[in-house]
């Protein structure tokens, strides 16, 4: 007999290139489970409009209140989300924190704990690819990486740490 399945949000946080999106397809391929991207929406949605963090941050807002009420939908429907959006700053969880009580679900907080060195490496990997929606220069790594802030215990989140 199978355990009873518990619709969770799970969600990301790392800095770029930690893992996150590889982890994300890993949690989807559980049952009754699907993953929702921003990068996805947002290199669709707003191709060439986010040219600075200002840009990504007022677009990334703009996702975030149009698609927030689905993903509660989601949930409430008894499927659980892999949201591979970065949990990476207080705000960020704030919104995914509101998805949770909204739906009344479990969750779980993936935190990718890696340095810089294997982030970068990855990162010039990821570029030299192409297949990533977005090419990130190491200053526009180090200029995001100045606003990340990983989950503090006064959060309240169910965190699982992951490390090299």
């Amino acid at each position: 007999m199978e355990p009873a399945r518990v619709t969770t949000l799970y969600l990301l946080c790392g800095k770029i290139a930690a893992g996150k999106s590889t982890l994300a397809r890993r949690l989807a391929a559980r049952p009754a489970t699907l993953v929702i991207i921003q990068d996805h929406w947002m290199s669709n949605l707003f191709p060439t409009e986010v040219r600075t963090i200002d840009d990504f941050a007022r677009h990334s807002a703009r996702l975030r209140a149009a698609i927030g009420p689905h993903i509660v939908d989601i949930l409430r429907q008894g499927l659980s989300v892999v949201l591979d959006f970065p949990a990476n700053t207080v705000t960020y969880r704030k919104w995914m924190r509101s998805l949770i009580t909204q739906a009344d679900v479990a969750h779980e907080l993936h935190l990718l704990d890696f340095p810089d060195a294997i982030c970068k490496q990855r990162l010039r990997q990821r570029n030299a690819d192409g297949e990533h929606p977005y090419q990130v220069s190491d200053a526009t790594y180090e200029l995001f990486t100045s606003y990340f802030v990983p989950p503090g215990p006064d959060e309240g989140f169910n965190v699982v740490v992951h490390t090299p």
